[in-house]
């Protein structure tokens, strides 16, 4: 359990999750947890999780040990600058897509130790991919907090930030591309006559256990993909239309899309 107490600001979809899945896998207690949002209905949804709302984001750095900034790239200054000099030498965690050490260092009245985090939307359940930057300046007590914090609720792995772009562009958006191939996969089996719901099932549980095998028994996504494709049979076929149609390309192109926007926020 992790015996620091964390602070938040912004208390969103991405924010809320995190504190969602740390306050019930018990990582954490809601007593050691200080949130601020801007909003009004996130900041009643933190309150009815038994944590203690703050008057504002100054508030919650004074009382943490360690700080999350959750604010979207365009509110990120404003929330710093409302921290006025109380981040002075405290530890903070930024998910604020596309804004690097520096730019956050520059925003900042007084000089705090800085993480850098890219995390996905399914920490909600459990299985968040979460991309650390291996060069940051927190302390070592701090950052076996901050992993701790994260593996209770997903997979934590430690990139250069020169990479988080990358991570922003596969796992950061990942959850919708898996999200689009899921609908996509049951919008075929519907075409075939499967119910709408039984097709939605199938469809992400195979997705999930395929991520599960390659997670858990450390084959190859090819050693899966010949497992299931017989000689002349019913998956090859499939396969090669996927691969007429370009799919790997368009996934390729997808992940660089997503990093160059990444790069250009």
């Amino acid at each position: 359990m992790i015996t620091k107490k964390l602070g938040i600001i912004g208390c969103g979809n991405m924010g809320g999750a995190i504190l969602y899945g740390a306050l019930e896998s018990g990582i954490i207690a809601k007593e050691n947890v200080f949130v601020y949002d801007i909003n009004p209905s996130m900041r009643d949804k933190a309150s009815d999780w038994g944590v203690t709302v703050s008057a504002n984001d100054a508030e919650v750095c004074r009382n943490a040990d360690i700080i999350l900034l959750a604010v979207k790239p365009q509110q990120a200054e404003d929330a710093l600058a409302m921290c006025e000099d109380a981040l002075d030498n405290k530890a903070m965690m930024s998910i604020v897509a596309g804004v690097t050490t520096v730019r956050l260092q520059a925003m900042i009245n007084g000089t705090p130790r800085i993480l850098r985090i890219m995390p996905n939307t399914p920490a909600m359940v459990y299985e968040g991919a979460f991309a650390l930057c291996s060069d940051n300046n927190f302390t070592k007590d701090e950052l076996a907090s901050a992993k701790s914090l994260y593996e209770t609720i997903g997979i934590v792995e430690m990139v250069p930030e020169h990479l988080i772009d990358a991570v922003c562009g596969l796992s950061g958006g990942g959850p919708a591309y898996a999200a689009m191939f899921i609908e996509a996969m049951a919008d075929g089996g519907v075409k075939q006559g499967l119910p709408r719901a039984t097709a939605y099932r199938l469809a992400a549980q195979t997705c999930l256990g395929t991520a599960k095998m390659i997670l858990e028994t450390d084959l190859h996504p090819g050693q899966i993909k010949d497992m299931v494709t017989s000689p002349a049979g019913t998956t090859i076929e499939g396969c090669e239309k996927l691969e007429t149609g370009g799919m790997r390309g368009a996934v390729m192109e997808c992940i660089k899309a997503a990093t160059e926007r990444s790069k250009e926020l």
